[in-house]
């Protein structure tokens, strides 16, 4: 009777170990294989690293924007600069020369994209 007991016991004690050993193997499926485990969270933290690094350089350049839109708002200097450079625009009774190199003209004369038109891409 005794060992019948022990048997008993024994048997019940293995079924909830492999119990236990299941639901142990599931967790550790779910923790590593399932669409919202573990890489799925690697990859959100490489995603908000990305993120944060973008808004700090679209940051930068809402700054500098907004001293541009100051400086242009302030006089009449900054606005000729922005002709002269952007537009190639002269004053009247100027004489504007352009040398070309090899065939080409000179990167300085060439309409230019600003730093923040890239920032995005």
């Amino acid at each position: 009777m005794l060992q019948q007991l022990a048997q008993l016991v024994e048997i019940r004690s293995r079924f909830w170990i492999i119990v236990i050993l299941l639901l142990l193997a599931l967790l550790q499926y779910k923790l590593w294989l399932s669409p919202k485990g573990v890489p799925h969270l690697w990859k959100m933290e490489e995603d908000i690293i990305n993120q944060v690094d973008l808004n700090q350089r679209l940051d930068l350049c809402n700054r500098e924007l907004r001293a541009e839109v100051v400086d242009l708002k302030g006089g009449i200097e900054a606005l000729e600069e922005r002709a002269r450079s952007d537009l190639g625009m002269v004053k009247q009774g100027e004489l504007y020369v352009v040398t070309m190199v090899d065939g080409k003209m000179p990167a300085s004369t060439q309409a230019k994209q600003g730093q923040c038109d890239q920032v995005g891409q």
